[in-house]
């Protein structure tokens, strides 16, 4: 009788929602993740607890308040992110992921209502990951950028002895640069073209906002101040390549603990070899002895 019961509420809940969907005219949800995915810069499609999410969060967003400094913020964070949404919508989205795990817990009160607390302290972590979703793009990118760094200087050092046009050497090395890299050149070359080189380079910095490019940066700044520049930049290619072997220092020594796992497991697999063949040879021995 309860199963039935259930059922009946599961079928009068399913038809009331798509009778309010109809009069509300909302959009099925394969329309709403191809409309979402279209102004996504990278190819990855939506899925659709994400675009159901989004969606939601979009009509949330206008009843968000939001002072100028944090939207200031946020909007630039989001921008080097590559996060194509407003504050409010990022901020709406943060909450609204949350709330409907939360909602699980209405049936498991209902059958086992320890596993609440466990659904309420997942909505918790979810909601903390979500807030760092675009700080840790950012950190992400950033890294990503630096790695490139000192290819990137060691190229200007290069260039300066032939060449005083810093636009035509972003350009040159454009074509080379990683992904992320070439992206922020794009958007530079675009800016010294449409307005004043300074000005160009100092929104750069601003963008990525890296000690490494701010040396970089200034060093650009006073070649196009007539400086000659490559002194400069020799000094900082040296040092560049030693944070980066500092860094690749680092990231080796990472290393070791990972493989020592797989160090004991195939030692385990060769000892367990060796008790195998051993076992079988005494049990073929007692077997002639009887």
């Amino acid at each position: 009788m309860t199963f039935l019961l259930l059922l009946f509420g599961t079928a009068v809940a399913a038809g009331l929602f798509f009778i309010a969907a109809d009069i509300l005219k909302l959009p099925r949800l394969s329309a709403e993740k191809a409309l979402l995915s279209a102004g996504k810069k990278d190819s990855k499609p939506f899925k659709s607890l994400d675009a159901l999410f989004l969606g939601w969060a979009i009509k949330l967003a206008k009843f968000i308040p939001m002072d100028e400094y944090k939207r200031a913020r946020l909007t630039r964070m989001l921008n080097a992110a590559g996060m194509d949404m407003t504050p409010e919508v990022y901020t709406a989205y943060t909450i609204v992921k949350p709330c409907a795990m939360l909602l699980l817990v209405i049936p498991c009160l209902i059958i086992f209502p320890l596993l609440a607390l466990v659904v309420v302290v997942l909505a918790i972590l979810v909601y903390f990951k979500e807030s760092r979703k675009a700080d840790e793009k950012v950190a992400e990118r950033r890294d990503t950028i630096e790695a490139e760094l000192p290819r990137f200087v060691a190229t200007i050092e290069q260039e300066l002895a032939s060449s005083r046009d810093v636009l035509t050497i972003l350009e040159n090395y454009k074509r080379h640069a990683g992904a992320e890299f070439a992206s922020e050149l794009d958007v530079l070359t675009a800016d010294m073209r449409s307005s004043s080189y300074e000005a160009a380079l100092v929104r750069f910095e601003g963008r990525i906002a890296s000690p490494m490019l701010s040396d970089i940066t200034r060093g650009l700044l006073s070649v196009l101040r007539g400086d000659d520049g490559r002194l400069y930049f020799q000094m900082l290619s040296h040092d560049l390549k030693q944070q980066e072997l500092q860094w690749l220092k680092a990231k080796a020594a990472k290393i070791p603990p990972k493989i020592r796992v797989f160090s004991f497991i195939m030692l385990a697999c060769f000892m367990l070899t060796y008790i195998v063949v051993l076992a079988m040879v005494i049990l073929d021995s007692m077997a002639l002895l009887f």
